[in-house]
């Protein structure tokens, strides 16, 4: 039992983008504590294997889509009985400035945020009912900070990150616990498909998984906001929120380094 009263072990979990990368080691972690867990992902092949390693349950589907997300929650509850963890995780990374195109910019809106909102409609009733659950939203430290080159990625990270801190501040004193988890580099598909320059930065302090869903399992204990796998984010997000006009002149001079370069902009730094 850790000091804020969550006990994984009997719980029922459900990870969406669990076929892989952070969701599949979320998956794997809560599965190891003692939890069931529902696997939910766009490639149904992927969730099936994820869920058949650790003894859970597949539900593919896209969990940006209205139906889908409700059919997936009333599937949780239906088979186990239960449903105490959500965890967000599905999201995608599109690249491109102001100028990319309009559905770029949707697709982000509606994997990154939208997918959010609607688990969060579909969980909420119960939840408040029952006065309890714990709703983990994989944000990103782009969701803080700013990841030059790609704006559909970073204007729906800050967004993903508004949306669970209102519902933080809104239902905390109803038993509903609000997370954010937001890491830097961490070695995905994602990553490993990341633009050249993000990729080379990001690979040297990029973390694996596994250590994610670790310092997510640890974040649990206390309840902390915001779950931060790299801490020297926390430095970053106080110095932009200390003198902003100084952060933003760095990451201007990061820009012009980047042009200079000839790289592909898609780099976060402090």
């Amino acid at each position: 039992m850790t000091p804020a009263g969550l006990e994984v072990r009997g719980s029922v979990a459900v990870v969406t983008g669990g076929g892989s990368g952070i969701g599949a080691a979320l998956a794997r972690r809560f599965a190891a504590e003692g939890a069931r867990v529902v696997v939910n992902d766009l490639d149904a092949g992927a969730a099936a294997l994820v869920a058949d390693e650790i003894g859970g349950l597949a539900f593919p589907g896209d969990a940006s889509d209205a139906r889908t997300v409700t059919d997936l929650v009333a599937f949780a509850w239906d088979r186990c009985d239960a449903l105490d963890i959500f965890c967000a995780n599905a999201g995608v990374a599109p690249s491109g400035t102001a100028a990319a195109p309009d559905e770029v910019w949707e697709l982000g809106w509606q994997v990154n945020v939208m997918a959010h909102v609607r688990a969060a409609r579909a969980l909420l009733p119960r939840w408040l009912a029952d006065g309890q659950g714990r709703f983990l939203a994989t944000v990103s430290a782009a969701g803080l900070l700013t990841l030059l080159g790609k704006a559909p990625y970073t204007v729906t990270k800050h967004a993903a990150l508004a949306f669970a801190e209102w519902l933080r501040a809104t239902y905390d004193h109803r038993g509903i616990t609000v997370q954010a988890l937001c890491p830097q580099g961490v070695r995905t598909p994602m990553l490993s498909q990341a633009d050249p320059a993000s990729g080379a930065l990001l690979d040297d302090a990029a973390i694996s998984p596994e250590q994610v869903a670790q310092c997510v399992i640890e974040a649990m204990a206390d309840d902390r906001f915001l779950i931060l796998p790299h801490p020297e984010v926390a430095t970053y997000y106080e110095r932009r929120a200390t003198d902003p006009d100084r952060w933003l002149r760095g990451m201007n001079r990061t820009q012009q380094d980047l042009e200079k370069a000839g790289l592909a902009a898609g780099r976060l730094l402090p």
